[in-house]
């Protein structure tokens, strides 16, 4: 496997900072700084951190792909803490603070994929490229 560079590897800690964060933090939510009334708090909470769980292994590991993929599950809580921010004023600050986090994980996670894709030499190919190579692989001009 190809060395990361400090540059690289900086931004890799930055990333699992803020993907961390967002787990813990929406943890705390729904755990106990804003527990649903009537549901069990923990349940509700390890709903909330489940999906977050599920490319944690690729993300410790630093792997590009998954840290690119993570960004589709993150779109949930971002869309979360927008409804919470336009609906809820007694929950606002929780809103903000959600919003906060799910942004840098998707802004780092984005970042990371990209610069560690590119020193791999697994960067996505143009789609003017991927049409041309389609053409001559079925003889059209």
């Amino acid at each position: 496997m190809t060395k990361m560079s400090p540059r690289t590897q900086s931004l890799r800690y930055i990333t699992l900072i803020a993907n961390l964060s967002l787990i813990l933090w929406v943890g705390l939510w729904q755990s106990m700084i804003s527990p649903h009334p009537h549901l069990n708090s923990y349940v509700i909470a390890i709903m909330w951190v489940l999906p977050l769980l599920l490319p944690l292994k690729g993300i410790l590991e630093g792997k590009p792909y998954t840290h690119a993929w993570a960004n589709f599950i993150l779109m949930f809580y971002f869309l979360h803490a927008l409804t919470i921010l336009w609906v809820d004023g007694g929950e606002r600050w929780l809103a903000w603070v959600e919003l906060g986090l799910v942004s840098w994980a998707f802004v780092t996670n984005i970042l990371f994929a990209r610069i560690r894709g590119k020193e791999l030499g697994t960067g996505l190919k143009r789609l003017s490229q991927v049409e041309k190579e389609e053409k001559e692989a079925h003889g059209q001009k």
